[in-house]
């Protein structure tokens, strides 16, 4: 059996003595780092995200916690076990993303038909259907929760995600829609991809998404924000200069005489989401020193030297002086 000698604890690095908040912090460090759409020909990379999600799957449920700890990795086939041919979590779910027949999809309770199956999934019946008297709801399988990490640029276009699931024994992945826009926290429902029992229909997976941080761009609500460097002679006389956005490279005016600091505004560049006004983008100019200037001011040739003490001379009155506490 492929989990007998995983220990789950190791697996996140804790102890077994680790709270539920540990037990988080620790699944999304180590989830971002080896998230196979960061490692895409990382073979090993991929299996210990796995790893990392069944462990996690296992110790963030306060049962199946207790579970694993008195029986191991095993714990599911053990007998007795409370997790068997049971609904467990269906209630809060239902409220937190609302209700909706069986066998679909929503999005916060709000967006449908944004995901496909990736594995055959059990469909919705009339099971459970009285056949006197009062209809009765159909039984449904248990809810399962995991937690996805995506790339920033995946969060703001849009896109697809393979995400792993474990249920009924195994570990499968699922090819997810991942809607433009999208924030940390978002929470993604999969219609009949929980658990199954039988004679019921299979519970639901719910996702909850974490997005990635990019090396450059940051998000501020449906805006983005850019720190774009910029050499002492385009922010002295001005320049064009192309700039990397989400729909694509654009020509932006560096207008004559920009400090560090100045804010330029490109519209209709920042996140852009279904029926909603795309937001826009923010470069902040960022003057940046040649690497020549970089050894100490004796070792500059007196060129340099001449140059600096020219630009210097420019400054008229104290540049400070107007700080206060």
């Amino acid at each position: 059996m492929d989990t007998m000698a995983q220990d789950y604890y190791q697996t996140l690095g804790l102890g077994k003595t680790a709270s539920a908040d540990e037990i988080q912090k620790a699944y999304r460090k180590l989830a971002r780092q080896h998230h196979p759409d960061l490692n895409p020909d990382d073979k090993a990379a991929q299996q210990k995200f796995k790893d990392i999600q069944l462990a996690y799957d296992t110790l963030s449920d306060a049962e199946k916690r207790k579970m694993y700890d008195q029986f191991g990795p095993d714990y599911e086939r053990a007998g007795g076990s409370p997790f068997s041919g049971r609904g467990g979590g269906r209630g809060g779910f239902e409220d937190a993303f609302g209700g909706g027949g069986p066998g679909g999809f929503q999005f916060d309770g709000d967006l449908g038909d944004l995901f496909r199956q990736f594995t055959g999934g059990g469909g919705a019946g009339a099971a459970g259907r009285g056949g006197r008297g009062r209809h009765q709801p159909p039984a449904k399988g248990r809810d399962l929760t995991t937690e996805h990490t995506i790339p920033f640029n995946t969060a703001i276009l849009g896109g697809e995600a393979s995400i792993p699931v474990r249920r009924d024994g195994k570990t499968e992945s699922l090819q997810v829609k991942i809607p433009a826009g999208v924030e940390t926290g978002k929470k993604i429902r999969l219609r009949g991809q929980g658990e199954a029992v039988a004679g019921a229909s299979q519970g639901d997976l719910i996702v909850t998404l974490n997005v990635a941080s990019h090396p450059f761009f940051k998000r501020a609500g449906k805006n983005l924000e850019l720190r774009l460097p910029i050499t002492i002679g385009e922010a002295v006389l001005g320049a064009t200069l192309d700039v990397p956005t989400p729909g694509g490279t654009v020509a932006l005016k560096i207008p004559a005489g920009s400090s560090s600091g100045r804010r330029l505004r490109v519209k209709g560049q920042g996140v852009r989401q279904a029926n909603a006004e795309s937001g826009d983008l923010f470069v902040e100019l960022q003057i940046k020193l040649p690497d020549g200037l970089s050894p100490p001011p004796e070792k500059l040739s007196d060129e340099a030297q001449q140059a600096i003490k020219h630009f210097e001379s420019l400054y008229s009155g104290n540049e400070r002086g107007k700080i206060i506490w």
